[in-house]
């Protein structure tokens, strides 16, 4: 559709009339005020009208302009050509202006709506009907007309948008186009957000993991100084309803987070939240998002320590993340080194104090810990478009063993193998973990296949004087080769855990065999890219 011939939008225009209809009221009969102060003539919509008048402020009912009464329980009330012309209607040009005179129709100059609360509604469960009662159809249909025409228009969403009009017109008496067109880009992206969160939540009531469009939206958290590098720029932002974690963690202290913070924190939390506090408390330290030493102890202090045992040379600079609530003893362990971020469920006031002496460490609580079964999908953008999957919510216990050796394992084995495979799932690919008794003792991460992997993991435990004789040794996808399987046994392993699947697996359980380990096969793949 070709564009008709408009005047150029003014640079300022002046508010006379203002329709207001908002499901959050916060600050509502403030902004009221002020502009009824300012001379603007208020026009609003049930809940919204009733406050005002409440209030004692002058304000019209939208029925007063339509001439027709909200009908149909609310559904149809500002769906009239009277509304949708006052906020289309461009008034430079003749032939609008011809409209609008000949029908009656007044110009709005200031919009103001919030969205019925169908996130919220949502979030607390509610059924199909309710959650569909939730969607708003007038609210979008008249904050799109405003954003349009905002040339003449100001468009507003959240209380704070209104508070920089109601500004901006004390200050100047009038609003600049710079500020229109700005409240009409945030406008689009609210209605954008919404109806991405309509379509994926009804994508999910029909059970369509991968409808044919998916639209993702997320509100700003934060802007960064740079991303991954300094000459790269990048933002937070969150979903709605997030998962706890870093979306949701509040900071107590410490410097901003920067990209590589919030990425490595996510990758630390993720992985300690496999360990449920109630089986005893358990610490992450992360390094580019792979672990440096992942431990349970008897306290939490003594997990920390046995985590760091692993690679303290690695843990400098790193991510530490524990399952449990921070108390004292752990925080005095912590900032013996040098440590970018500390994220727990909670954190005591003692431990707090502590932190407090290290003014650049971030410090983060996020009141719980995300369920690591929990289903969901991960993103991950390549050039054109971003790949979709289900969260990795693979968890083996032990009788999803397959015991493929002579040698079965003690119920020790077991154990030593089902922790090492559970820090597995979350070390890049190729990824090998030697551990026992709940502590790591050697991690080969990365490396483009999984001989290299075993060695550095063996290399990295010699360096720290971990002795891996009578270890655990978790491949987190199948042995393609026995030489993988052979460098563990070599290192000092006696119990192999991976997927099996592979064409070689009569090999590697043959090598197995003949070095006396015990292996099992889990079926299941934790491949990370």
């Amino acid at each position: 559709m070709s564009a008709p011939a408009f005047p150029p939008a003014p640079d300022h225009v002046a508010v006379k009339r203002a329709l207001i209809s908002v499901s959050d009221k916060t600050g509502l009969i403030d902004t009221a005020k002020a502009l009824v102060e300012l001379g603007v003539e208020l026009v609003s919509t049930g809940g919204t009208k009733a406050a005002i008048a409440a209030a004692g402020l002058p304000v019209k009912d939208v029925s007063d302009l339509t001439g027709f009464p909200e009908m149909m329980d609310g559904r149809v009330k500002t769906l009239h050509p009277i509304v949708h012309g006052g906020l289309l209607g461009v008034r430079d040009a003749p032939a609008h202006a011809a409209a609008m005179a000949e029908h009656g129709i007044g110009g709005i100059d200031l919009l103001y709506v919030n969205l019925y609360p169908f996130e919220a509604t949502v979030a607390r469960g509610g059924d199909f009907a309710d959650c569909i009662e939730n969607i708003d159809i007038g609210g979008p249909a008249m904050i799109r007309s405003a954003a349009k025409n905002h040339g003449y228009v100001c468009v507003c969403t959240e209380p704070a948008d209104v508070a920089e009009v109601v500004a901006a017109l004390q200050a100047d008496g009038a609003i600049a186009l710079s500020l229109r067109k700005s409240l009409a880009a945030r406008a689009y992206a609210r209605t954008a957000a919404y109806d991405a969160a309509i379509s994926t939540w009804f994508a999910a009531q029909l059970g369509e993991d991968y409808p044919r469009r998916k639209a993702v939206a997320g509100e700003l958290r934060q802007t960064m100084r740079y991303g991954e590098n300094p000459h790269q720029s990048a933002a937070f932002y969150t979903y709605p309803n997030p998962r706890v974690g870093v979306a949701t963690a509040r900071q107590l202290q410490g410097k901003e987070l920067s990209y590589n913070n919030i990425n490595d924190t996510d990758a630390a939390f993720e992985l300690v939240a496999e360990f449920d506090p109630a089986d005893g408390p358990a610490a992450a330290i992360i390094k580019h998002a792979n672990p440096c030493g992942v431990a349970v102890g008897g306290s939490l202090k003594s997990a920390y320590e046995r985590a760091l045992a692993c690679d303290p040379t690695s843990a400098f600079g790193g991510i530490v993340a524990v399952n449990t609530r921070l108390d004292r003893a752990a925080a005095e362990e912590m900032v013996k080194i040098f440590t970018e971020v500390v994220i727990a469920p909670e954190a005591d006031d003692d431990a707090v104090a502590v932190f407090a002496a290290k003014k650049n460490l971030r410090l983060l609580v996020t009141g719980g810990l995300p369920d690591p079964l929990a289903k969901g999908v991960t993103f991950k953008s390549v050039s054109g478009g971003f790949l979709v999957q289900s969260r990795d919510d693979a968890r083996i216990r032990s009788h999803d063993l397959k015991i493929v050796t002579r040698r079965q394992p003690t119920e020790q084995e077991v154990r030593d193998m089902l922790f090492a495979f559970t820090i597995g799932k979350h070390v890049k690919s190729n990824a090998i973990v030697y551990a026992r008794d709940g502590q790591t003792l050697g991690v080969g991460a990365g490396q483009m296949n999984r001989k290299d992997s075993a060695r550095i993991a063996a290399l990295r435990a010699a360096d720290f004087g971990l002795d891996l004789a009578g270890c655990a040794c978790a491949s987190e996808a199948f042995f393609p080769f026995a030489d993988g399987l052979i460098q563990a046994a070599e290192a000092g392993a006696t119990a192999v855990i991976q997927p099996g699947g592979s064409i070689r697996d009569e090999e590697v359980i043959a090598a197995a065999d003949e070095r006396g380990l015990t292996m099992a096969f889990t079926g299941v793949r934790v491949f990370r890219h």
